[in-house]
């Protein structure tokens, strides 16, 4: 296929009387179906309706919303219609939407009734509620884009300042979603759970393999670990995404697992975090009958790094895989030939450009054409690549290079834990210290005495933690990934307060 516009990638094989998106509850309950042919219907009249409200090409219309069939429908419809769909991450501080209205001269808003507030004093805004008055209705082709041209922007979400403009292109994602063929057979007729919000890229880019693909998206409107294990079960899903977290969740509902007969299940993907050799095997344990896969992408780069090995050699647990064709890498810091770990930088197809407006932030990630994203990878001797840690959550303890993300792996191998985050609190004469928050596996009573031994039984001696707190869930932030920044400031008030934890 020669697509010109990534809103072509829509499936033209698919019956029009396939299932295209099954909306439902945050509790597992169906709400609605749209088939791919009231898709394609729907779509070229929303991107008809659009045009004759006099936005031009390559203006943006921003998507303030939770979930649903239509915040689908509508992101598809923008880049048909030649315009830029900005996803905005509704979870965000007003002042923050207010800044991506304006930084990305968002000339049109849809918004849902319960975020309508956020935007509707700063832009022209309409009601999701009443997207049905935008439909003009009749055939529309998708505007032919330059591959260079925007297709959308997602921002960043960083824990600290403003978020930061990503612009994406056609041409760029027509590869990405193109990328990986051999994927067809196993998406093709079948349905595809989506529990992230698509805001994030995570749950945008899972859409689209199932757009071009031809498979069903059964879209949760909220992720509920409950709900999710329903849906599955209900709807007969074959392949799953998420984060580690929302999955360390669902683990822990064993009365609802245990009514649940999830062996539909033949794909299961996993990614954005860290995770352990015993999470996959406990991923294999929920999900009997699936391969796993631990994926690894990111907003400025794009969504695909790693795949099979080019000569066969099977794929170690946990690893991310082999680096893709048509993408290049490099480990600073790290040895050129042979087991070594550094910082990733990467070259795809998919790169974004810059920063939007943000020279200076453009020139600290893009050096020479490389996107330095910050992970820290290790490489072993077959070339497979697996994820260390993330380089700005690496601190020092007394001079040693600590690592959050490995030592959560080390606690993650004991029996009793099923989640873990390690975050520093200052010390005066380390600098800094590891503690830790864990969530114990159900009917487990781990003690913190017993998981500090383990971690010096198991690990280097300065990256134990100093003091261990017992959760019974870690928070969330907006993207589903652990709120790090809530748990140290959690941390930091604790064991201030707590003299008996001081080593």
């Amino acid at each position: 296929m020669d697509l010109k516009n990534l809103a072509a990638i829509l499936d033209p094989q698919a019956p029009a009387d396939r299932p295209f998106i099954i909306q439902v509850s945050p509790e597992g309950d169906e709400q609605l179906r749209l088939g791919y042919g009231e898709a394609r219907l729907r779509i070229a009249a929303l991107a008809r309706g659009l045009l004759k409200r006099g936005l031009g090409r390559g203006e943006a219309v921003a998507i303030v919303a939770a979930n649903s069939a239509d915040y689908l429908v509508l992101y598809m419809a923008t880049m048909a219609a030649g315009l830029v769909s900005v996803c905005v991450n509704h979870k965000l501080p007003r002042e923050t939407v207010a800044h991506i209205m304006k930084d990305c001269s968002v000339k049109l808003a849809i918004a849902d009734a319960e975020r309508a507030p956020l935007v509707g004093s700063l832009v022209p805004t309409v009601a999701m509620e009443e997207l049905d008055g935008l439909l003009d209705a009749g055939s529309f082709e998708p505007v032919d884009m330059a591959p260079e041209e925007v297709a959308m922007i997602l921002y960043t979400s960083g824990s600290t300042g403003l978020p930061k403009g990503v612009p994406l292109s056609h041409g760029g994602y027509l590869w990405a979603t193109g990328a990986t063929p051999e994927q067809r057979p196993g998406i093709e007729g079948q349905k595809i759970i989506i529990a992230a919000p698509l805001f994030h890229m995570n749950g945008l880019f899972s859409a689209k393999m199932a757009m071009i693909n031809g498979g069903t998206i059964v879209l949760m409107t909220n992720f509920m670990a409950r709900g999710f294990i329903r849906a599955i079960d209900r709807n007969r899903v074959a392949m799953i995404t998420s984060v580690p977290t929302m999955l360390a969740l669902v683990m822990r509902e064993t009365e609802e697992l245990a009514k649940a007969d999830l062996g539909c299940v033949t794909t299961a993907v996993t990614g954005s975090a860290p995770s352990t050799a015993e999470f996959f095997e406990q991923m294999h344990r929920m999900f009997p009958n699936a391969e796993t896969a631990n994926s690894w992408g990111t907003t400025e780069s794009g969504p695909l790094g790693f795949g099979p090995h080019p000569d066969g050699i099977p794929k170690p647990m946990g690893s991310l895989g082999y680096p893709r064709a048509n993408i290049e890498v490099k480990f600073v810091g790290g040895a050129e030939t042979g087991a070594t770990q550094g910082v990733l930088h990467i070259r795809t197809p998919a790169l974004m450009s810059g920063y939007l407006n943000r020279e200076a932030d453009t020139k600290k990630r893009l050096i020479d054409g490389w996107y330095d994203t910050g992970d820290v990878m290790r490489r072993d001797e077959n070339g497979f690549v697996f994820f260390v840690g993330r380089a700005d959550d690496m601190f020092q303890c007394g001079g040693e290079n600590v690592y959050p993300g490995e030592v959560e792996k080390l606690l993650g191998r004991h029996a009793d834990v099923a989640q873990a985050c390690v975050v520093p609190v200052p010390d005066e004469i380390k600098y800094q210290l590891p503690v830790a928050f864990v969530v114990a596996k159900p009917g487990t009573s781990p003690t913190e005495e017993a998981l500090r031994r383990f971690a010096l039984d198991n690990g280097p001696a300065y990256a134990h933690p100093r003091a261990i707190w017992f959760v019974d869930e870690l928070p969330l932030a907006g993207t589903n990934k652990i709120d790090r920044k809530t748990l140290v400031d959690r941390a930091v008030a604790t064991y201030a307060r707590d003299d008996a934890k001081r080593v």
